[in-house]
C-alpha cells in the first residue's frame, strides 16, 4: 500500500526543467545546515580558550616587539658604522 502511495507522489512531480536555485539562498541555506552541524563549547571551555589565546597573543607579541628592537638596534650600529 505505501509503495502504491509514493509512486502516486513520484507521478505527481512536473517532469521537464527544475527552476535554478538562487546563488545567495543556497548558500545561506548549507552555510545553517553546516552550524547545525558544529559542536558548540560550552561556557568553562570557551573561557578557557579564551585565555589560551590571549596569553599566547601577548607572549608572541612581546617576543616579536624583543625581535623588532634588537634589529633596529643592530640596524642603527651598522648604519652608525658605515656612515
Amino acid at each position: 500500500m505505501k509503495t502504491q502511495a509514493r509512486k502516486s507522489r513520484q507521478a505527481r512531480k512536473p517532469k521537464g526543467r527544475r527552476r535554478k536555485e538562487n546563488a545567495i539562498l543556497r548558500y545561506f541555506r548549507q552555510t545553517w545546515a553546516e552550524l547545525k552541524k558544529t559542536s558548540w563549547p560550552n561556557r568553562n571551555e570557551a573561557t578557557k580558550l579564551t585565555a589560551i589565546v590571549a596569553s599566547v597573543t601577548i607572549v608572541m607579541s612581546a617576543v616579536l616587539g624583543l625581535v623588532d628592537w634588537l634589529f633596529s638596534l643592530i640596524f642603527s650600529l651598522l648604519v652608525d658604522v658605515s656612515g
